[in-house]
């Protein structure tokens, strides 16, 4: 499966964004997809999860309550909603797929998108 990420940008603190992951190839929907995100002299941490059937999403603590994950297999596409935007917001945000059901660490996903560039202003 081939992953294409997009939406990101310029946000000004306290805004929002909708980050996109498009997929093409295999069937989507038997996938988990993931977010994660990479700031400059750091690890690519995890963000977000959402399981195959959509019943289930995870969040790493630092955007709970803030982040929403969702998805429309139909469109082929997972979506981030970031709202209440902060500047340590700021990475590069790459989606992910896995058929595993473990979500939070990156080597157990199989494919990657190209990464799209989040940065938050204060």
């Amino acid at each position: 499966v081939q992953l294409q990420a997009s939406g990101g940008g310029l946000v000004q603190a306290g805004g929002s964004l909708r980050l996109s992951c498009t997929a093409s190839g295999r069937t989507f929907s038997s996938y988990a997809v993931g977010w994660f995100r990479q700031a400059p002299g750091k690890e690519r941490e995890f963000v977000a999860a959402i399981s195959r059937s959509d019943r289930n999403t995870y969040y790493a603590d630092s955007v709970k309550g803030r982040f929403t994950i969702y998805r429309d297999n139909a469109k082929n596409t997972v979506y981030l909603r970031m709202n209440s935007a902060k500047p340590e917001d700021t990475a590069v945000y790459y989606c992910a797929a896995t058929t595993d059901s473990s979500y939070y660490t990156p080597t157990t996903y199989d494919y990657w998108g190209q990464g799209t560039q989040v940065t938050v202003s204060s």
